[in-house]
C-alpha cells in the first residue's frame, strides 16, 4: 500500500498539517506531473518504484519537514540517491510547468497591491572557542625517564 492511500482520508486540516498544501493543490500538482510522468516513460526505461502521487508526497514531506534525503528515503523504502532524483524531478516539473509560479518582481512593481515587508535578524554570531596555541593550554611537568 502505498503513503498516498494512507494520507489521501486525512481531514483537510491534518492534510494540510502534513504536507503544507491543500487537497486541492495537491490534486492539480499530482495531475501536473502524471502527465510529466506519462510523457517521460513513453520513451521507455525501468519503471519507478514509487507511485507518482507517492514522490509528490515526499517531495512535499521534504520540503516541510526538511529532513534529510537518506531518512526521508528510508521512510518511502527507496536509496537515498532515488530520493534525491525523485525530489528533483518534481521539483523541477512543477517549476517548468509554470502553475505554481510567483510573479516576478515587475509584475510586483507594476500592481497596485500595496505590500508590507517584515524583516527579520538573523545575523549569525560566532561561536567564542578556544584558541589553539601554547599559551592557551596548560603547560604540565614533564617526568625524566632517566
Amino acid at each position: 500500500m502505498s503513503k498516498y492511500e494512507e494520507v489521501k482520508d486525512l481531514s483537510e486540516e491534518q492534510f494540510r498539517r502534513l504536507t503544507g498544501v491543500k487537497h486541492s493543490t495537491f490534486e492539480k500538482m499530482l495531475e501536473i506531473l502524471q502527465g510529466a510522468h506519462e510523457q517521460k516513460k513513453r520513451q521507455g526505461g525501468r519503471p519507478n518504484k514509487l507511485i507518482v502521487a507517492d514522490m509528490l508526497l515526499m517531495a512535499l514531506e521534504y520540503l516541510r519537514e526538511y529532513r534529510t534525503y537518506f531518512h526521508v528515503g528510508q521512510s518511502y523504502g527507496i536509496s537515498e540517491s532515488n530520493a534525491y532524483q525523485s525530489i528533483k524531478w518534481v521539483e523541477n516539473t512543477l517549476i517548468r510547468d509554470g502553475t505554481f509560479s510567483l510573479p516576478g518582481k515587475k509584475a510586483l512593481l507594476q500592481s497596485e497591491m500595496e505590500y508590507e515587508v517584515v524583516l527579520v535578524d538573523v545575523t549569525e554570531t560566532p561561536i567564542e572557542r578556544p584558541k589553539r596555541g601554547k599559551s592557551t593550554t596548560i603547560p604540565g611537568r614533564k617526568s625524566s625517564t632517566r
